[in-house]
């Protein structure tokens, strides 16, 4: 003999169900591709969008574009739980750098965060995964206050950078061995790129494929994503 629940017990006992959090979405692990560049890029709370997405934007699409060694792209984070952007976004990290072996990364994007001028600058284990892995890496980016986490690693001691234009001043002031370019939209000194940020992270990271890629490669993705592109053109200071 069954038994006739109400309609309204069903509903919730089905509710409660969907909602429990054994159904929780779990994020497979990204594909990455061989020969490839592997592409980090460094999320925490309070990362900004644009210099989080003008990066991936560029660098993801090189995977459109024949007869180049393109990007894989993926996020890397002390977790594995969503991320909230400074703007309200969320993300789920594909990789959790406390607790999993990462495939190699041979460029390194750290985009600005909001604390990345204090408490984020007392993250030892963030400081030590960086100092880690831009030894093994053939460029290490920076977007706006993304400089910060560089310079605190100690990875800038010997090369010339950039940060976002209203903290050069605090950049000066919390790093004054450094040497420090303002008034531009970007510098490469060695492996390290470290840009203005905002919008002007599209332009570091064509920079970075022009270098890889050539012109035409470079003209090419700005194209797709409607960016006028003319390195001549840009204020920039690039190490002799």
């Amino acid at each position: 003999m069954f038994k006739v629940w109400p309609l309204g017990f069903v509903i919730m006992f089905y509710l409660c169900v969907a909602c429990s959090p054994s159904q929780s979405f779990v994020k497979e692990k990204p594909t990455l591709g061989t020969d490839r560049y592997n592409v980090a890029f460094l999320i925490m709370d309070g990362v900004y969008n644009t210099e989080l997405t003008a990066p991936f934007d560029i660098f993801q699409h090189t995977i459109y574009r024949e007869g180049i060694k393109a990007m894989n792209t993926f996020t890397v984070a002390n977790t594995l739980q969503p991320i909230q952007t400074f703007e309200g976004l969320y993300l789920l990290p594909d990789f959790d750098y406390t607790k999993e072996a990462l495939p190699k990364i041979d460029i390194l994007v750290v985009p600005s965060a909001e604390h990345h001028l204090d408490t984020d600058l007392e993250d030892e284990v963030m400081l030590d995964w960086v100092k880690e892995v831009a030894q093994g890496a053939s460029y290490v980016t920076s977007h706006c206050d993304g400089a910060f986490v560089l310079a605190k690693a100690g990875l800038l001691d010997e090369v010339v950078s950039t940060t976002f234009p209203s903290d050069i001043e605090a950049y000066k002031k919390m790093f004054p061995h450094l040497a420090v370019k303002d008034k531009v939209l970007f510098v490469h000194d060695g492996k390290y790129i470290t840009s203005a940020g905002g919008a002007k992270s599209f332009e570091a990271s064509l920079y970075l494929c022009e270098v890889l890629y050539g012109k035409e490669i470079a003209q090419r993705l700005a194209g797709g994503l409607v960016i006028d592109w003319d390195l001549d053109s840009l204020e920039k200071y690039i190490a002799p």
